[in-house]
């Protein structure tokens, strides 16, 4: 199943997405209130009979109230990539790096995404597998990990790498407004059994700038729900990230196409220049 957050009308609600069409979902305010419910109750919840898709806007699927958790380094091209970079040896981490994004970096997929030309020229972009954790748990094993999983969906970790640097830790550079675009939709982690066998994809101007198994990345999933709850509740959208790029390679001045493809989904982001990256939903 594929699951939305959707504007009609002039009013924002949760959905079911089905063919060409979004079905609204019944006594649940926001995605987020059908996320936390037992697994029971989501299968108990009615639904409106179906909008074209065509007639509504879709929005980011999740906003938390908490900071989504994030894995920086984890996949093994991008750490050998960075290794070269710097001249260094490869050392692989022992467990996994946590980052944060705060609430206020969630975009959505249609919306204008404003970054200042003043404050940074470093803008870079990294496709995540976003995973939606719907049953809050502590201490979970890596046995056990997938199995608290609600879904996963597409995010786009962006962040100003100059801004990054200069504070010296992450979360400044990677916590921007807008920074982390998140959708379209989410999808039911039964369609999943096995993340570890997607393949992510990012474009800009239609030329493909990252692609890759998450086969390859250097903790799985259940590692890195593991590991997040080990000691500490686990109630969020994990960006698991295992995008790559080519060192320095910073948006371009005047960005025509971004976009970030991951299973069925994709979302598309297009402007004239970077300072106003807008963006549009594509099937």
């Amino acid at each position: 199943m594929r699951y939305v957050t959707f504007e009609h009308g002039g009013r924002v609600r949760p959905g079911l997405l089905d063919g060409d069409g979004v079905s609204p979902l019944l006594g649940c305010r926001t995605l987020l209130d059908f996320v936390r419910l037992a697994e029971a109750d989501r299968a108990a919840v009615l639904h409106e009979a179906p909008l074209p898709l065509a007639e509504v806007r879709l929005l980011a699927p999740l906003r938390p109230h908490k900071n989504v958790f994030c894995v920086g380094r984890n996949y093994l091209g991008h750490a050998e990539e960075i290794a070269r970079a710097r001249g260094t040896e490869l050392k692989l981490p022992p467990v996994p790096t946590f980052f944060t994004k705060a609430p206020t970096a969630i975009a959505d997929p249609e919306q204008t995404v404003h970054f200042d030309g003043a404050l940074s020229t470093q803008y870079d972009w990294e496709a995540e597998l976003a995973v939606v954790i719907g049953t809050r748990c502590k201490d979970v094993s890596e046995a056990d990990a997938l199995g608290v999983i609600f879904g996963y969906t597409c995010l786009n970790d962006l962040t100003a790498r100059d801004l990054q640097q200069l504070h010296g830790q992450w979360f400044k550079g990677k916590s921007l407004d807008e920074s982390a675009p998140l959708g379209p939709w989410v999808v039911s982690a039964d369609e999943i059994p096995d993340p570890q066998a997607l393949q992510v994809s990012l474009r800009v101007n239609g030329v493909v700038k990252q692609q890759a198994p998450t086969a390859q990345m250097i903790f799985s999933v259940a590692a890195i729900v593991a590991s997040l709850s080990f000691s500490s509740v686990a109630a969020v959208i994990i960006g698991a990230l295992i995008g790559r790029r080519s060192s320095g390679d910073w948006l371009p001045s005047a960005v025509r196409q971004l976009s970030l493809v991951l299973l069925a989904a994709a979302v598309t982001y297009e402007a004239g220049r970077l300072l106003a990256i807008a963006g549009r939903f594509a099937r």
